[in-house]
């Protein structure tokens, strides 16, 4: 059988009425829609649901799926302890899912479960299925910190493991929209938030799910949304399917948006085939990128490529501009695959002969050296995006108010702590951001004080 039937879902834990007292009246529509994806769940009678939670367990660099025979859970956390559910878990499919994984080196497994309880991004969802199914079992999976393209990927494994298994499946994606609404919402206003609902519900009307892949990590960040990796999931589950898309309600009366949608396979489309797509048109990107790389950023791309390929550190080469040569300066080389951050090592003054030898040595160092990653490896070599930023002179300062996120980097100093951070990053968009995230890498307390230092940069890409 397969994937009957996907569903995006939120789980504001209101929207149950022991919780929400009467404030869910507020969501009505959601609600209307939430009872109508009861009813369509229960005429398809699955005897799996697979559930994507982002209130899972969620690792860095790994996916979990709830092992054992079944869990519980109930909404005490939310002054409704006598809201309670008990699940028994598809042990079969989550065999099977592992296989898979382990088959295709992909990281995701049973390991490292730290609360057996359920959630309440799944509980929500159950509480409305329940009302009209409960002959299933269940599937519960957390997302993860890595790229979306690994979640697209994660679905493909659970589309393969409901064809080899013949199972009939529902799959839910459980997730809100941005939290960042209304400046009394949950976490303030932000103008990216309303973007995101817009432009996620109109992609998902549209099973549009290519486009799923194209949200930048900042963006979603900045619009503070919940959901996005579960829906990515459920797109990848979708793999190469034609489905029927609707969407059923959107609201957000209380500054986190809340949107559903219904998709229902009919039949296969080998041009639905995103996740191909997209690394596609990233490949000819970066393709274009690397042609129109400057000799900066050409010599920390050629000084990685040989370290990674050979464990060579290459010599600087003739016909650089003179500036290379001639100019000592502090350089960081950062290092990004797929819109995240990959690796970045640098000096706040010059400890080389030459800005060359400088971009040689922290371009090794940015691809094998970070302690925060694990080396770079061959295969990822043509999927790496690469700048340079080579530092002015540092410039004792007074106060804040001499500062620009833009177009100052920042280094504050404490004692023998001592951090840095570069000028217009994305994501950093105000001075306190920027001086409290340079405090944190040096273990400088928030609120303590510390001399402050301006440099302007030069950054290549």
């Amino acid at each position: 059988m397969g994937i009957t039937a996907a569903f995006m879902v939120p789980h504001p834990p209101l929207i149950v009425p022991d919780v929400g007292k009467g404030e869910e009246r507020k969501i009505a529509d959601t609600i209307a829609a939430y009872q109508e994806i009861g009813k369509r769940i229960g005429k398809q009678k699955p005897e799996t649901i697979v559930l994507i939670s982002p209130h899972q367990i969620m690792y860095a660099d790994y996916f979990h799926i709830s092992p054992g025979k079944g869990a519980k859970g109930d909404m005490g956390q939310f002054r409704a302890g006598k809201v309670k559910f008990e699940v028994s878990y598809d042990t079969a499919f989550v065999e099977e899912l592992c296989r898979l994984a382990d088959m295709e080196g992909f990281p995701a497994g049973t390991m490292g479960e730290r609360e057996k309880k359920l959630d309440h991004g799944t509980m929500v969802p159950l509480y409305f299925v329940e009302q009209y199914w409960k002959e299933y079992q269940l599937v519960r999976i957390g997302l993860s910190g890595l790229p979306l393209a690994r979640h697209y990927e994660l679905g493909q494994c659970i589309q393969k493991a409901a064809e080899i298994l013949d199972r009939k499946v529902v799959l839910i994606g459980s997730g809100d929209l941005s939290h960042r609404l209304k400046e009394d919402g949950p976490y303030g206003y932000r103008e990216e938030g309303p973007v995101y609902d817009s432009r996620i519900m109109d992609v998902m009307k549209r099973a549009a799910f290519g486009e799923l892949l194209e949200f930048s990590e900042d963006f979603c960040e900045k619009a503070g949304e919940c959901g996005h990796r579960s829906f990515t999931i459920m797109a990848g589950a979708l793999d190469k399917t034609k489905v029927e898309a609707e969407a059923l309600s959107y609201e957000g009366p209380f500054g986190v948006g809340y949107g559903i949608c219904s998709f229902v396979p009919c039949g296969m489309d080998s041009e639905r085939n995103f996740k191909e797509q997209y690394e596609e048109k990233e490949k000819k990107r970066i393709l274009e990128q690397r042609e129109n790389e400057d000799a900066y950023v050409r010599l920390a791309r050629r000084a990685i490529e040989e370290y990674v390929r050979s464990g060579r550190r290459t010599e600087v080469p003739e016909e650089l501009p003179e500036e290379m040569y001639e100019r000592k300066a502090g350089v960081f080389v950062s290092i990004k695959k797929e819109g995240q951050l990959r690796g970045c090592i640098g000096t706040i003054r010059a400890v080389r002969e030459s800005i060359a030898e400088e971009i040689i040595e922290n371009a090794i160092s940015a691809s094998t050296r970070d302690t925060r990653f694990r080396p770079v490896e061959p295969a990822e070599l043509e999927k790496l995006v690469i700048s340079v930023d080579v530092l002015g002179d540092m410039e004792p300062i007074e106060s804040l108010e001499e500062l620009d996120v833009k177009k100052y980097g920042v280094v504050v100093t404490k004692g023998h702590k001592r951090g840095l951070l570069l000028p217009n990053l994305e994501g950093v968009d105000t001075v306190e951001e920027q001086v409290a995230i340079a405090k944190s890498k040096a273990g400088i307390g928030r609120t303590e004080k510390a001399e402050l230092e301006r440099f302007e940069v030069v950054r290549h890409h």
